[in-house]
């Protein structure tokens, strides 16, 4: 039997050493979170928190909802966090609908409770599409805001970029351009909005090099267990869903644990290209789930850390 060129191509691949086999283990890893509205979210949010704390992570973050709509949560969330497992805890903080008064408040908040590290973000409008205003007494931007908290105590600061460019971005260099600016207000490193092609990653470090920008690039990653779901984080943020992605999760609505496996293997090809690549460090946008990023991280040959565990509360 003759086989055809793509056929020997296939053949090659699979007869390679396996994907994931005897990774070094050496990558790295965080996680982000989001407040819990009710005592069931919050059974579920620290379920994951002490699934995922033996690997140990270089820092969790938890999210600020718009127009600071969750101040109170995402403190209370960070705060235990920081008291209650050996995590450093990060909290993300924006620039919307607050005073820098009420910014400073916040912050000096979190350096009390043993909080080191902010993501500076300058925050979506608490109405769906609307255009940010700041605030009259406000920060105008990222970059403003993470030269303000620098002023107010000297926090590690992460902030975001867009490997697809931001949605309200002029252009790809618009964009770098802004970024670069938070950097050069002294953000330690930047983390990436959520992206599908490793391809795009790799573009935007390298458009970042040529841009001056040495910081540290880290990609978050999300594992897509919920695809609509995802198409409506993907419009808002700029990313690409491709189109043999949404046809993988095609069937497969009835069917959560297919869908499961499915997203693993997904988010997983996708870690294991970017550590070819040279990639050391992930950031996994969890939404509270811990299956999924820890299986992705034990493919990444990550095993759990006998000394990391979560105190008793």
């Amino acid at each position: 039997m003759t086989l055809s060129i793509n056929q020997l191509e296939e053949a090659r691949r699979a007869l390679d050493a396996p994907l994931f086999a005897d990774l070094a283990g050496d990558a790295q890893v965080s996680f982000e979170f989001f407040p819990p509205k009710t005592e069931k979210m919050e059974e579920t949010l620290w379920s994951a928190v002490q699934t995922l704390e033996p690997l140990a992570p270089r820092f969790v973050s938890v999210t600020y909802g718009a127009g600071g709509s969750t101040r109170e949560r995402t403190h209370a969330t960070v705060a235990r966090i920081q008291r209650e497992t050996a995590i450093p805890a990060a909290a993300h903080l924006t620039c919307v609908e607050a005073s820098r008064n009420e910014i400073r408040e916040v912050a000096e908040s979190y350096w009390v409770a043993g909080v080191r590290h902010i993501v500076a973000l300058r925050g979506d409008p608490p109405v769906a599409g609307a255009r940010f205003a700041p605030h009259p007494e406000g920060y105008a931007s990222a970059a403003e805001l993470v030269a303000g908290l620098k002023e107010i105590a000297p926090f590690e600061i992460s902030v975001a970029a867009y490997p697809e460019t931001h949605p309200e971005a002029a252009n790809a260099q618009a964009d770098l351009d802004n970024l670069k600016r938070k950097l050069d207000a002294g953000a330690n490193r930047a983390i990436t909005q959520f992206f599908f092609s490793p391809d795009a990653f790799f573009r935007f470090r390298d458009q970042a090099a040529a841009a001056s920008i040495d910081a540290e690039i880290v990609p978050g990653i999300l594992p897509v267990s919920n695809v609509a779901q995802t198409r409506k984080f993907a419009a808002m943020c700029g990313a690409a869903i491709p189109p043999w992605m949404d046809r993988l999760f095609e069937g497969l609505d009835d069917h959560p644990a297919a869908r499961q496996l499915v997203a693993a293997t997904i988010s997983a090809e996708l870690c294991r290209r970017l550590y070819a690549g040279g990639v050391r460090h992930f950031h996994f946008y969890t939404l509270n789930r811990a299956e999924l990023s820890y299986a992705i991280c034990h493919l990444l040959g990550l095993r759990p850390d006998a000394n990391a565990r979560v105190e008793a509360a």
